[in-house]
């Protein structure tokens, strides 16, 4: 089969199509013949061996996964023997956990949904990372109530975009922080307001938020802090890696101070959450933001278009299949 490889750390560059052995499900594993993918920020440090991702089990001195992408969807092609919820044949959309960038990928069993019957395999495969952080952000994290007002932080993004509408879907007022030239998109997917980070910075306009997802941006975690209503919650689901990593360590510990809370979170796939998130794409409180597709080949121009900070939505990658597959 073809896959996206590479076989040292650094930019896209290092990425290569290449043929390689087709994998064989184990007992508690699903083998899908991938349809889609799409690409995730979280792409670029494991691409690059950041040294984080290096001490966090990626590989000291050379990649340990080398095939990289996590977003996925396709068709059943076989299953292992103790799996129960799926069969060859059934559409399905999860996450890989590595080597979605790939035709086919062996994915455990809870880390898979039925795939929304109204999506394309490639508007199901912009959803598993992007809608799971933001419904798992918003909610559990979150503690998201209906009238509160909610700003989410990089709106325009793929975990933004998903979470303005999750947001609206629970009857919050739903504030949007991105770009002037996204604007009209954020307000398009049912934001209440937006506010353009290029000409004010809502951290210093008194207001104050029961809730901040932050999805993208670069704010300290006192100016989150001091954007919060008395007992609000902030939630980090990603921008910069300092950002993520400060809210992760320092959040829990600035929280034992007064009502506010502070942290950092990342998504926990499960069949229940699957089957919400289906149900909200196929009732259309939900409608994934696509940009741009790419097919597989061109994984890394993907990659580089992603990483230049312009994307709206999610960036997809399309796997054709020729007749012997």
């Amino acid at each position: 089969m073809k896959a996206i490889v590479y076989e040292k750390y650094g930019p896209p560059e290092v990425l290569q199509l290449k043929e390689v052995e087709k994998p064989i499900p184990k007992d508690n594993e699903v083998l899908v013949k991938v349809h889609a993918a799409s690409v995730n920020f979280g792409d670029l440090p494991v691409l690059r061996g950041e040294p984080l991702q290096r001490l966090m089990g990626g590989g000291l001195l050379k990649p340990r996964h080398k095939i990289l992408g996590d977003d996925i969807a396709g068709r059943v092609e076989s299953v292992g023997g103790n799996v129960k919820q799926f069969q060859p044949g059934d559409e399905v959309f999860g996450l890989s956990n590595f080597g979605a960038f790939a035709e086919y990928r062996c994915v455990i069993e809870d880390n898979l949904g039925l795939k929304p019957t109204n999506l394309s395999f490639e508007g199901a495969a912009s959803v598993p990372m992007a809608a799971l952080v933001a419904l798992q952000g918003l909610r559990d994290h979150g503690q998201i109530q209906s009238g509160g007002k909610v700003i989410i932080v990089g709106a325009s993004g793929g975990v933004g975009t998903f979470a303005v509408q999750i947001a609206k879907s629970f009857g919050a007022e739903v504030i949007g922080v991105c770009s002037t030239g996204k604007l009209d998109l954020v307000r398009s997917i049912g934001a209440d307001q937006v506010i353009d980070y290029t000409r004010e910075d809502f951290t210093k306009s008194g207001q104050r938020y029961d809730l901040i997802l932050a999805a993208g941006g670069n704010y300290s975690i006192s100016e989150y802090r001091r954007a919060l209503s008395s007992d609000g919650i902030y939630v980090c689901t990603g921008g910069s890696y300092a950002q993520y990593f400060i809210a992760l360590l320092l959040g829990p510990l600035i929280s034992t101070v007064g009502s506010k809370k502070l942290g950092a979170m990342y998504g926990n796939p499960n069949q229940k959450d699957w089957a919400y998130l289906k149900e909200l794409l196929e009732a259309s409180k939900v409608v994934p933001v696509i940009d741009r597709r790419y097919p597989l080949s061109e994984v890394p121009e993907a990659l580089r278009y992603l990483e230049g900070g312009h994307a709206r939505g999610k960036v997809v990658i399309t796997i054709e299949h020729n007749n012997k597959n």
